[in-house]
């Protein structure tokens, strides 16, 4: 039961990290304009994400514009986005396959090893996708903090993290955590010892001597 317990843990916490990583690859504010220098600008914020821009007026107002080109794009927001993206797409897979490995579900009750071992292997593949949102955000966000500490930087061009970094970080770190606890599920191999052979017992006497 308990070994039930940590399966069901593990799955939901790596289900919920699925749906941070796919929120967080689906947010705008990846990077978001610094305003550190000393022209302070308070009329908008802009917000710079995988797959659009934005830019917030003082009112309320966000106008977003999706990014023209594929090919102008910079070599390291394509990575980032193949990793989410790979991240998203081996989490669904993940998905299916620890879920016929559950124990609450009633697939392949007939061997109870391989449904371990399915269990298993979803919680690897979680751990991959965890892994892979984790380079994805944490190469992004040593991007923009090397582009804010460089020297040559306009002070009106510099970002900062977004919150959605800080989304896909502990996504990330949910999947890996769930995986682990899946993979926690293993059977474990059990010693087997040869049959002892039994002495031969004497047989008992009838109390006569043959010659």
């Amino acid at each position: 039961m308990a070994s039930g317990g940590l399966q069901l843990m593990g799955f939901v916490l790596a289900f919920l990290g699925w749906i941070g990583i796919i929120i967080s690859t689906a947010m705008p504010q990846w990077k978001m304009a610094s305003y550190a220098g000393d022209n302070i600008v308070t009329a908008q914020a802009l917000y710079e994400g995988l797959w659009m821009s934005c830019a917030m007026q003082s009112t309320g107002q966000i106008q977003c514009k999706v990014y023209d080109s594929l090919l102008k794009l910079e070599s390291t927001l394509q990575a980032t986005r193949a990793l989410m993206v790979a991240a998203i797409l081996l989490g669904l897979i993940a998905i299916f396959v620890a879920v016929i490995g559950m124990k609450c579900m009633k697939c392949m009750e007939d061997d109870q090893v391989k449904k371990m071992r399915m269990a298993v292997f979803g919680g690897v593949i979680f751990i991959i996708a965890g892994l892979a949102a984790l380079v994805a955000t944490s190469w992004y966000g040593n991007r923009v903090a090397r582009a804010f500490y460089d020297p040559y930087t306009p002070v009106n061009t510099r970002f900062e993290f977004g919150s959605a970094l800080f989304v896909g970080w502990a996504a990330a770190s949910l999947a890996i955590l769930g995986g682990s606890f899946l993979c926690c599920s293993c059977p474990r191999r059990e010693t087997s010892y040869p049959p002892s052979r039994g002495y031969p017992k004497n047989a008992p006497s009838t109390g006569k001597d043959y010659v």
